[in-house]
């Protein structure tokens, strides 16, 4: 695969992070199929991983069985590497994401990526209907090793218990870093995964302590950092950041209404009259995001890999304008000469 972004970035990977959106008007199991038939464009395209992410009762996010979607997914495309980002490791106990991982692994071998995250529910019900409460991350380390050793043979938590197909089966872990997830991404010795969204600033300082604090391990023997973000490409920058509005607005509503809305096409929104708490939210969404001509946004990104040291670079946009973000997707890899 060619990966040529600029002379800054010359082994760059792009890979894809899908949330399965819904649209207005959409049934989630459309959501569902759509992301299926979007992987196969997305292999096309030349893109290196797929990953899809755990959502639990959200109403514009039908992605809530990562490992069930993955499978579906892997299924329906033959070289992409496909995985979660991620499985959110305290929702769960550690030996069933372990036989999940190790069945996807034992059918798809040398495909599957295992990335971990340590949120757990977003509202109590949410939580108690996954019988997890609001400390459950605050063992994410010793979850993390507990689901490793199942791997590995090395599980001392629970005498003579093997997960299989699992056990001896070698599926790359990644963390998210979300909270402490830098730190013990390091501590494990393994790749990084962190979002450019929460802030330049915070992103770089938690990538140089990742890298500093980095133990090397079986399954990585040095730092290896995912960043992701979105990126909108389009023939013209106006169209680009139209990308963006759907996605902008659903992150706004919210923060203000205390609920995830399915996307809505970006004329509905632009005419829409925003209150003044909507109106500032809607505009800070839009922010910090790589939006334009196929030649402006891959300078941006070549410029926040340097600037990061990036490895790999992992592109979650969203849009209402599904075949306008196809087209997103595909001017990017063309640009880079990934396609």
């Amino acid at each position: 695969m060619s990966t040529h972004v600029t002379s800054a970035t010359p082994a760059t990977r792009l890979s894809v992070l899908d949330r399965s959106r819904t649209r207005q008007g959409e049934e989630p199991a459309q959501a569902l199929r759509n992301t299926v038939a979007f992987a196969r464009e997305v292999e096309r395209l030349g893109y290196h991983r797929f990953w899809v992410s755990e959502h639990h009762g959200v109403p514009g996010v039908a992605g809530s069985a990562p490992t069930v979607l993955a499978a579906a997914v892997a299924a329906a495309t033959s070289r992409i590497r496909v995985g979660t980002g991620g499985v959110m490791l305290p929702n769960h106990q550690p030996m069933v994401v372990a036989e999940q991982f190790g069945v996807l692994a034992a059918l798809f071998p040398g495909r599957i990526d295992m990335g971990l995250g340590r949120s757990v529910g977003f509202t109590d019900g949410v939580r108690r209907a996954l019988g997890r409460e609001k400390d459950a991350a605050d063992d994410f380390g010793g979850q993390l090793r507990e689901l490793l050793g199942y791997f590995d043979g090395s599980q001392q938590v629970y005498r003579d218990v093997h997960a299989r197909p699992a056990e001896g089966l070698h599926v790359p872990a990644f963390v998210l870093a979300t909270g402490a997830g830098a730190d013990l991404a390091a501590e494990a010795g393994l790749p990084l995964v962190i979002a450019a969204a929460r802030g330049e600033d915070r992103m770089l300082a938690a990538i140089d302590a990742y890298r500093s604090r980095f133990r090397p391990s079986a399954q990585a023997a040095e730092p290896y950092v995912v960043v992701s973000g979105t990126v909108a490409v389009a023939d013209t920058e106006e169209r680009a950041r139209e990308l963006l509005v759907p996605e902008a607005w659903a992150g706004a509503y919210s923060r203000t209404h205390g609920e995830f809305p399915p996307l809505a096409p970006a004329a509905e929104i632009r005419a829409r009259a925003m209150s003044e708490r909507e109106r500032a939210a809607f505009e800070q969404s839009l922010k910090g995001h790589i939006a334009g001509t196929p030649e402006h946004a891959v300078a941006e990104l070549a410029a926040l890999v340097a600037r990061s040291g990036a490895d790999e670079f992992l592109v979650a946009t969203s849009s209402y304008d599904r075949t306008a973000l196809l087209d997103s997707y595909r001017l990017l890899a063309e640009a880079v000469g990934q396609a």
